[in-house]
């Protein structure tokens, strides 16, 4: 047995690891988890920033400029003069981070000043970018013919924002497949004399999709601000410092609110947005120090992860837990020390989250399932109980793992309890009813699973409490009196059987027997429910009662009515005879419509459907229209011009409704009127029907909704049977609702009917 056990313990160690690679696996290849990789990431980069550098120069577009200039655009004579005079100090390249992709059709002029300084310059870098996502050559957003000529590299300007909203990474070539551009910050090193591989030149757009090459991490530059900023104004003015741009790398571009892009970027003092022009800044530091990041290779994080998680499985199904759980431990943070130490150290940017979720699954998983084992050798041992086998032989046993020697430990103890639980394991097991072993003190030692949902209501678990406090609603229907006694269960005070009825009108048959094992007292309680025969009982007695009584007497009557029509032809002519039959089989077709109307309410399943109650009192209305005008009566409905939804047999609740309305209709005197209403109350919509009739006596209000109950009005004899209101109760109780009954004022009884309201989501 053992031997089998360890052989389905490795079965399944082996599914679970496949399941759980193939977890990490997915989630390494499908990036599910990568937010949480962005944030290790830029805890890791705040950790990896740049040193500030006055080798590149911004001049800012900003909110002084476009106050001092006028709104955007400018005319592009200013930006021909603004290039002039930052050409004039030496720079050793300029990065225009300006589209120019239309000509200006106030100033066609212009175009050619601006021309004629990007030539002058020399050394003047002009941006391109992708217009649509699906973009061929045509989708190129780039400068005129005439200015793109006359700059010395282009360069594009596209970043990758992640799927947090946070920008940190760029491709350093992107455009069409048969040419892409570099990165304007390569081109700005083009431009300014360094060797770069990269470079295009001035050359026109190329054919074919847009592509990305060359993936890179932004490492980006401390400070704020990072970079030596002026005012585009102030150059204009002439403003800047002699020298100011000698041999610098000089960006000019939009920092306005609302001017130019905005994008949030990880730096060193947290999260927070800078515009696109800052941006090229960052990344051309970067690529001035050669400090870009590289993403792990798709291969290469894949196997990392897989190898991580499987030295956390192997651990945890060679280790005991302990050390186990320690292991994790270890992986994981030697996972996270990776993840945050490799882009300083390696220059490799790794994702840690796949690997972390294996660590994470790894032990729990397996100590569930060894768990699982435990408790299914505990399930093997309580069967050998029930059985009564005997003890296996004791002998020397070998155990390497310390789940099996504490399973060799329950096995010894399981042994020793074996005659304790003799009686219990005969008795409880598998029984369909509520049973309950106790002490000689009333103190419950078990419980099988019948008792624990018999007594949910008072709270689990139930060992150790007084059986005489849980069952004390259990009482006699006679006396009133508790059938377990508050003290000790004694022998002579307690019978063998007893039947009681507890607080939910459950009727209940108490078998209780007593047992002796070593000097001790022990009981056994078993409750049996009576209820559905009780209920049974009380039904059969209803029908032999109607059909003794109620069904006969219409049948009589006919019969009567021929005996005297043969034995006195002439006192009653054959027209009288057959109305006075008809009526009399009328009568006792009604009866017999309700008695099965009520049967087939209390048995049948409902067919639950949305419906209209307000549709269905109008129907009611219509319906008992033509009774209430053969007796002069007034109909009046409130309430029912909005729908008020509700769910159920519509069927049934509108033979409900117009059983009430029937009986409003047949009590009231003529020339009176019955109101009806319809309001929302609480989550319930309320049907009222009032009559003017003589009312209900307050003795009676409480029975009428019995079956075979009548409200003997001023000692009338009844009307009906009695089963019109016990077929209103039934439909109303089974769909969650109920009826209640009251006098009103003056005269007349007044009828609430209440059913839960519908809700959309229902």
């Amino acid at each position: 047995m053992a031997r089998r056990r360890a052989g389905r313990l490795r079965r399944e160690w082996l599914l679970l690891s496949l399941a759980v690679l193939a977890l990490v696996a997915g989630l390494s290849l499908s990036g599910a988890l990568r937010r949480v990789d962005h944030l290790l990431h830029d805890a890791a980069m705040r950790r990896h920033v740049l040193p500030p550098t006055d080798e590149v120069v911004l001049i800012a577009i900003d909110d002084a400029s476009l106050e001092a200039i006028g709104r955007w655009p400018w005319r592009r004579a200013l930006h021909a003069q603004m290039l002039a005079t930052v050409a004039a100090q030496g720079p050793r390249a300029i990065g225009l981070d300006i589209l120019f992709g239309e000509a200006d059709a106030d100033y066609p002029g212009d175009d050619l000043l601006l021309a004629r300084a990007l030539d002058r310059a020399g050394n003047v870098v002009l941006p391109v970018a992708q217009r649509s996502p699906h973009g061929f050559g045509s989708s190129v957003d780039g400068p005129l013919p005439l200015l793109r000529t006359a700059a010395a590299q282009l360069g594009h300007v596209q970043v990758q924002v992640d799927s947090d909203g946070i920008t940190r990474r760029l491709y350093r070539r992107e455009g069409p497949q048969s040419s892409p551009w570099p990165h304007m910050s390569i081109a700005l090193l083009c431009a300014g004399g360094e060797p770069q591989p990269a470079c295009r030149g001035n050359r026109p757009p190329a054919s074919g999709a847009w592509v990305r090459e060359e993936p890179r991490i932004l490492t980006f530059t401390a400070g704020r601000p990072a970079f030596t900023v002026y005012s585009y104004v102030d150059v204009l003015k002439g403003h800047l410092p002699p020298g100011a741009l000698r041999d610098r790398y000089v960006l000019v571009g939009a920092t306005a609110v609302g001017l130019g892009d905005m994008l949030v970027a990880p730096l060193s003092d947290g999260t927070r947005r800078i515009p696109g022009v800052e941006l090229l800044a960052h990344a051309l530091h970067a690529e001035r120090a050669q400090a870009y990041l590289r993403p792990l290779p798709v291969e290469l994080e894949l196997g990392l992860h897989l190898g991580i998680a499987a030295a956390a499985l192997l651990g945890v199904a060679l280790l005991g837990p302990a050390a186990g759980l320690a292991l994790s431990a270890v992986l994981a943070l030697a996972t996270l020390a990776v993840a945050l130490a490799a882009p300083a150290l390696l220059g490799w940017q790794p994702t840690a989250t796949p690997a972390l979720v294996g660590i994470a699954l790894a032990w729990p998983l397996w100590s569930w399932r060894r768990l699982g084992a435990a408790a299914h050798f505990l399930q093997l041992e309580m069967q050998a109980l029930q059985l009564q086998l005997p003890p296996p032989a004791q002998g020397k046993r070998s155990y390497t793992d310390a789940l099996e020697r504490r399973i060799h430990a329950v096995e010894d103890a399981s042994a020793r309890l074996r005659r304790l639980h003799h009686f219990i394991s005969l008795s409880l097991q598998h029984l369909p009813s509520p049973t309950l072993a106790c002490d000689g003190a009333g103190r419950i030692l078990l419980a099988n699973d019948a008792a624990e949902d018999h007594l949910a209501h008072v709270g689990l678990p139930l060992e150790g409490r007084l059986v005489s406090e849980l069952l004390a609603d259990l009482r006699n229907p006679c006396s009133g009196e508790p059938l377990l006694p508050a003290g000790g269960l004694d022998q002579a005070a307690v019978p063998p059987r007893q039947e009681g009825r507890d607080a939910r009108g459950r009727d209940l048959l108490a078998l209780c027997q007593h047992h002796r094992m070593d000097a001790r007292s022990l009981w056994l309680i078993t409750l049996v429910d009576l209820t559905p025969m009780r209920r049974a009982q009380q039904q059969r007695d209803q029908a032999l009662h109607f059909i003794s009584h109620d069904i006969r007497a219409p049948a009589a009557s006919i019969l009567t009515l021929l005996e005297m029509w043969r034995s006195f032809p002439g006192r009653m002519s054959q027209q009288q005879l057959l109305e006075r039959i008809e009526r009399h089989a009328q009568a006792s077709l009604g009866m017999a419509q309700g008695f099965v109307r009520l049967a087939s309410a209390q048995a049948d399943t409902y067919e639950q459907a949305p419906f209209d109650l307000a549709h269905v009192l109008q129907e009611a209305l219509d319906d008992a229209w033509a009774n209430a005008q053969k007796k002069g009566l007034g109909l009046e409905l409130a309430g029912a011009d909005e729908a008020a939804p509700v769910a159920g047999d519509q069927s049934l609740v509108l033979r409900a409704v117009a059983n009430v309305l029937g009986n409003a209709i047949k009590f009231s005197p003529a020339g009176a009127a019955v109101r009806c209403a319809l309001a929302a109350e609480a989550g319930e919509w309320v049907v009222t029907i009032v009559d003017q009739g003589p009312g209900v006596a307050p003795e009676l209000q409480a029975r009428i909704f019995e079956p075979f109950r009548h409200a003997n009005h001023d000692g009338a004899n009844p009307q009906g049977i009695g089963l019109g209101l016990a077929f209103v109760r039934t439909v109303l109780e089974r769909h969650g609702g109920q009826v209640r009954v009251r006098n009103q004022e003056g005269a007349g009884a007044c009828f609430e009917l209440r059913l839960p309201r519908r809700t959309e989501a229902a």
